[in-house]
C-alpha cells in the first residue's frame, strides 16, 4: 500500500498539466474560456474536463459575464488564490533548473522590485533550506 501524503492528494486535485496551466491564467488574470484555451495550447475538450474538475474541488468558480447567450468567466475561490505561492514556488524552480535564458514570466512586488519567492518559517521568520529541517511524522504504509 502507498504511503498517505499530502502530496499526493493535492495531486490529485492539480497534478495535470492542463489544470495547473488553467490555473496559471487565471492566476495572470486571465478569466474566460477561449482566453484560456488559446493561452495554454489545450484542446478545448480537454481544457473543459479540467476547469469543471477545478470548480468541482472548489479552486474556481463560473461567474455569468453575459446572459444573452449565457457566458461565463472563471474566478479564484480561497483555495485557487492560495494555490498561488506553490505556482510561484514550481516557476521560480523552471526558471532556475529548466528555463533558458530570461524568465518568461516575472511578477513585481507592491514594494516595486521584481518577486523572488522565498519560504520562511512561519515561526522565526528565517528562510528555509532543506538542511535546516526533519521530519517530525511520516505515515507509515500498513
Amino acid at each position: 500500500m502507498p504511503r498517505e501524503c499530502s502530496i499526493a492528494n493535492a495531486l490529485t486535485v492539480v497534478g495535470e498539466r492542463w489544470s495547473l496551466l488553467a490555473m496559471r491564467e487565471v492566476l495572470l488574470g486571465v478569466r474566460r474560456f477561449d482566453q484560456i484555451a488559446r493561452n495554454t495550447g489545450a484542446s478545448r475538450d480537454i481544457l473543459t474536463t479540467r476547469l469543471r474538475k477545478l470548480e468541482e474541488v472548489g479552486l474556481l468558480e463560473r461567474e455569468l459575464y453575459e446572459s444573452h447567450p449565457p457566458r461565463y468567466e472563471y474566478v479564484l475561490t480561497e483555495a485557487g488564490r492560495a494555490l498561488h505561492s506553490v505556482l510561484l514556488s514550481l516557476m521560480d524552480w523552471g526558471d532556475r533548473y529548466v528555463t533558458k535564458g530570461e524568465p518568461p514570466t516575472v511578477w513585481r512586488h507592491s514594494c516595486g522590485e521584481p518577486l523572488e519567492p522565498l519560504m520562511v518559517c512561519a515561526h522565526c521568520r528565517e528562510p528555509v533550506h532543506t538542511e535546516d529541517m526533519s521530519v517530525i511524522r511520516v505515515h507509515q504504509p500498513q
